[in-house]
């Protein structure tokens, strides 16, 4: 296992040739960029999809001519980006599907791509076999959950896709593990962290006023997975009811947020939590809290966690996939999952002692302007890419990528 860790607007259509551009001399017959096919389920406003936005927004275009794909054509993201449906009809083994997949290939063989990069579960098994039939040079695909949520028929079909890749790329060193264990090459997984944008490591104004004496405590989180485990979030602060002066806030949408407000009233937490609803200024939302919280039952690597440490916010969540990589103890706190009063009580302590919500937040701060740039990011894929590459292409190809 190799460990790394440490737009443009218009309609979805791509359907046109690459061209041939000049060299750095101005003259025409240069060998054109490699094509980098990037493809992922849908364009929602979830961490695996906004990793993806953030990767082909900052990949070099005169290293890689950049292309990408989607399964569902829906999510906020399609309006800021150039994106070629590619729908499989509801089944990943029916007949569309495999109609779908060998469309896929064509579009792959017609735009002449060398990298086909699969973004999850489904386009795992929908990118990877129609890159091998249209014979596309480097495939790789990508575990961004630990796994343990995919039934067994699923991770089975996974692995087997997997093991046809040239590569996978892990977000977490605890995905990796248990890619290693079901059975798929170590030397073959490469584990890259998220990268954050430069807005993430920026001070903002605050999008909830700071009110003197007032500590706030968030939850930020998709509301489409109960592995998120929002409800225990609520039990634990129906747990605090000596601490006074706090706001609770949960941000995200979904269809679990009816059932989660009703909750919270049950719970009598009806004047002590705000849904906030989904919200792109996450940096200005965190810039108006004191303490942020991860509940979740399963994770790979939290972009809740890692965009909390950059804006200096410190961090409690649940001992799942790479928090204990992430939160070590000067860094935040990990209660066991599913402990509703180890979170209460975690909750309590952070509350109570400003100078050390402080501390925890500079140290996490620190922690992830040296890991978790979109700059690093971008680096450690691109030499993935290269690597790989090198492997497969002729010495030509390869010498436009070292150029």
């Amino acid at each position: 296992m190799t460990q790394l860790s440490a737009s443009e607007a218009g309609p979805l259509d791509t359907e046109t040739p690459a061209s041939v551009e000049p060299d750095a001399q101005g003259t025409s017959g240069a060998l054109p960029p490699p094509g980098l096919f990037l493809m992922i389920d849908s364009l929602q406003t979830g961490g695996s999809e906004r990793q993806f936005v953030a990767l082909k927004r900052s990949i070099d275009q005169k290293r890689f001519r950049v292309s990408l794909g989607c399964i569902q054509a829906k999510g906020a993201f399609l309006e800021d980006l150039n994106v070629t449906p590619f729908p499989l009809g509801g089944s990943l083994y029916g007949l569309r599907s495999w109609k779908t997949r060998v469309n896929l290939g064509r579009h792959l063989r017609r735009h002449e791509i060398a990298i086909a990069h699969a973004f999850d579960f489904y386009t795992n098994l929908t990118l990877v076999p129609a890159a091998r039939l249209a014979r596309v040079p480097v495939v790789i695909g990508s575990q961004r959950q630990l796994g343990d949520l995919l039934t067994p028929m699923q991770s089975r079909a996974q692995t087997f896709m997997f093991r046809r890749c040239d590569a996978v790329v892990c977000n977490s060193g605890a995905a990796a593990k248990r890619l290693i264990n079901d059975g798929v090459a170590e030397d073959k997984i490469t584990v890259i962290w998220n990268g954050l944008p430069v807005e993430a490591f920026t001070p903002t104004v605050p999008a909830l006023p700071r009110r003197l004496g007032l500590r706030r405590v968030g939850m930020i989180a998709r509301m489409n997975s109960r592995a998120k485990n929002h409800s225990l979030f609520l039990r634990a602060i129906a747990r605090m009811c000596d601490i006074t002066q706090v706001e609770f806030v949960v941000v995200g949408d979904g269809p679990l947020r009816p059932e989660l407000e009703r909750e919270a009233v049950d719970l009598g937490l009806a004047g002590r939590v705000s849904f906030l609803g989904d919200r792109r200024d996450i940096p200005a939302i965190l810039a108006s809290l004191d303490l942020t919280v991860l509940s979740s039952d399963s994770e790979s690597l939290s972009n809740a966690v890692i965009e909390s440490m950059a804006a200096g916010v410190p961090v409690i969540a649940t001992n799942v996939g790479a928090n204990a990589e992430l939160l070590t103890k000067d860094r935040g706190i990990v209660v066991p999952v599913g402990d509703e009063n180890a979170l209460a009580l975690a909750m309590e302590h952070l509350l109570k002692q400003g100078n050390l919500r402080v501390q925890i937040g500079e140290a996490g701060r620190s922690f992830a302007l040296d890991n978790f740039t979109v700059e690093q990011m971008r680096r450690r894929y691109e030499d993935l890419y290269t690597k790989l590459l090198d492997r497969k292409t002729d010495p030509a190809c390869s010498q436009k990528l070292k150029n």
